[in-house]
């Protein structure tokens, strides 16, 4: 088996926190919820330990693959109400035993999908990355979040979504669709911890190219089909 190599855990901002505790790392996570280099570097730590016990789990690499950007998705959930207990306490408190009970957990309750409908892969978007960006989707407005389901999840064109919307009474022209797109993408990265800009987009004083939004967003069974249905929307016609 083949642990995955996540280059973030080389870059200065994670590097900076290998000599911190775990309990310092979670304490940093809930204390400063607009950071993601905190959660990040615990993914870096035992991203190792969650992904070998989801591989002798799993029945393909691909749904491996698709377990573990779900179990960190849920890690990171359960860690914002996790309580610690102060250092020298007893007992002790051991992330990697919550992390294992916590993997175990999801191993034992998730049905995962055959593996021709799983579209997800870690080489299209790191879990700490994925998990940020679904947050960052849950803070768009609803007409831009909606307009970015229906480009990146079912790939519907300008035009369809333009139709779409002015059946439900929403009169957008095909360019007033794209030029709204831009914005929900300029929105999406805006709403990004800038720390996690840093990490993985290498942000700079230039915004990032729409075309790296959009392959984060290419793993549409993660960011949407397991929330919402398509559309009943028009034919496509271009």
């Amino acid at each position: 088996m083949d642990i995955p190599n996540f280059p973030e855990c080389d870059h200065a901002l994670i590097q900076s926190l290998v000599q911190s505790s775990d309990y310092d790392l979670v304490r940093l996570f809930q204390q400063h919820p607009d950071s993601g280099r905190y959660f990040t570097a615990i993914f870096c730590r035992y991203s190792p330990v969650v992904y070998s016990l989801i591989s002798h789990s799993a029945r393909s690499p691909v749904q491996s693959e698709y377990m573990f950007a779900l179990t960190w998705r849920h890690i990171q959930h359960e860690l914002g109400g996790l309580e610690l207990s102060e250092p020298g306490e007893s007992p002790a408190f051991s992330l990697q035993g919550w992390l294992i009970n916590l993997t175990a957990a999801c191993i034992n309750q998730t049905d995962l999908p055959e593996v021709e409908s799983i579209h997800y892969s870690l080489k299209q978007a790191s879990p700490p990355l994925w998990c940020y960006v679904i947050q960052a989707l849950d803070q768009l407005q609803p007409m831009h979040r909606l307009i970015v389901l229906m480009a990146q999840t079912f790939h519907w064109s300008d035009t369809r979504i333009a139709a779409y919307l002015q059946a439900e009474g929403q009169p957008l022209s095909p360019k007033l669709v794209q030029s709204q797109l831009a914005a929900a993408y300029r929105a999406l990265e805006t709403a990004l911890p800038q720390d996690i800009r840093t990490i993985y987009l290498a942000e700079t004083a230039e915004p990032a190219a729409d075309t790296e939004l959009d392959r984060l967003l290419d793993v549409s069974d993660l960011d949407f089909s397991s929330t919402a249905s398509q559309p009943a929307g028009p034919p496509e016609t271009d």
